[in-house]
């Protein structure tokens, strides 16, 4: 039985899912879910990510990562985390331009928090016995200040969507057509959402909001920041972000069920003021901003002076990772904090 066969059949049994009950089945099934059994990330695969695109990105994340550590006073030990580490690259240029520090390198206590075992082994393959694993962040020792890194997690993470009727608010729900086909339909909103013009989708993310409550919590007991780059919203707003990527190319999302990588954009308002509500801090920049402050255009021509051959490469990886039609504005660099410091990159990117 196929995935898509297996949901038509709760469908009839048990009515239509959310779209966030669709979503988390069409990634995480542990017999047929995209990152349980089948991810595929790099040119070869179905999407890439910044650490994939150039090393300039893992090692700028790197830098951060000491200038914050040493912002919070350089404690002698601490927890370094990558939740969603994908396939190990960014953690590995993370680590080597850590390097840099010794100090750095000697404090931290190195964890990835990852889900898919096929992925966890490829990190494996890569990081060896430099870090160690869990598959929540709640089994990361706590007591200790925080560095947290997360890179493209958010989208993963299940929304709903609401449509706005002529009548009121709806729930898009995947329910099955006359012909037993998945689809989608409305069914009435219990749910308190906002005034809003007819035709426009509200798409709200619990799992997203929760990690922000949850990392809040952790930096008001520990301290610390957690790092949050992914594609998003940067203020509230409508639109229907659900999309399916396979081999690079957006299909139906009902289409394939289990065998391509679905996604929402990143809520950041909504898990700024999740991690707020618990008192942590907040402060949001556009890629490009945040990479920007940490040399990355110095780091550039650094790389081209060592390979003048490597030029046109590296002009390309820069403009994918900090382009105004790219990555640049689309993708933010969201930082939670806990009170006392402002982490470097943030200094005047505080939200109210």
């Amino acid at each position: 039985m196929s995935l898509r066969d297996r949901l038509a059949a709760e469908i009839t049994q048990t009515g239509p899912m959310t779209v966030a009950q669709y979503m988390t089945a069409c990634l995480h099934d542990p017999d047929f879910g995209y990152y349980a059994t089948r991810p595929a990330l790099g040119e070869d695969g179905d999407f890439i990510t910044a650490p994939l695109i150039s090393q300039m990105f893992g090692e700028l994340i790197g830098v951060w990562a000491i200038s914050a550590w040493r912002a919070m006073g350089a404690p002698e030990a601490f927890v370094l985390v990558e939740i969603g580490p994908g396939d190990g690259t960014l953690m590995s240029d993370l680590l080597r331009a850590g390097q840099l520090s010794s100090a750095f390198l000697a404090a931290a206590d190195v964890w990835l928090v990852e889900t898919s075992a096929p992925l966890a082994a490829r990190q494996r393959e890569r990081l060896g016995d430099a870090v160690r694993w869990t598959t929540t962040l709640n089994e990361v020792p706590g007591g200790l200040p925080i560095l947290l890194i997360a890179n493209e997690l958010l989208d993963c993470l299940p929304a709903r969507q609401f449509l706005r009727t002529v009548t009121g608010w709806a729930e898009q729900v995947v329910g099955l057509d006359k012909n037993g086909a998945l689809g989608f339909r409305l069914v009435p909103a219990s749910d308190d959402l906002p005034d809003a013009r007819d035709g426009v989708v509200l798409e709200r993310s619990g799992p997203q909001e929760a990690l922000g409550a949850a990392l809040g919590e952790r930096l008001g007991r520990d301290g610390g920041a957690a790092l949050l780059i992914d594609y998003g919203r940067s203020e509230p707003g409508f639109g229907d972000t659900l999309q399916a990527l396979r081999r690079h190319e957006k299909v139906d999302p009902l289409a394939c069920p289990g065998q391509a990588d679905l996604t929402v954009h990143a809520d950041f308002p909504a898990v700024m003021a999740a991690a707020r509500t618990t008192g942590a801090l907040a402060a949001i920049l556009t890629q490009a901003a945040f990479l920007a402050r940490l040399g990355i255009g110095e780091r550039a021509e650094a790389l081209v002076r060592a390979r003048p051959d490597k030029a046109a490469l590296i002009g390309r990886q820069l403009n994918r990772l900090v382009g105004g039609d790219q990555m640049g504005q689309l993708f933010k660099a969201c930082c939670l904090y806990s009170p006392g410091w402002t982490p470097p990159a943030f200094e005047d990117a505080v939200e109210p």
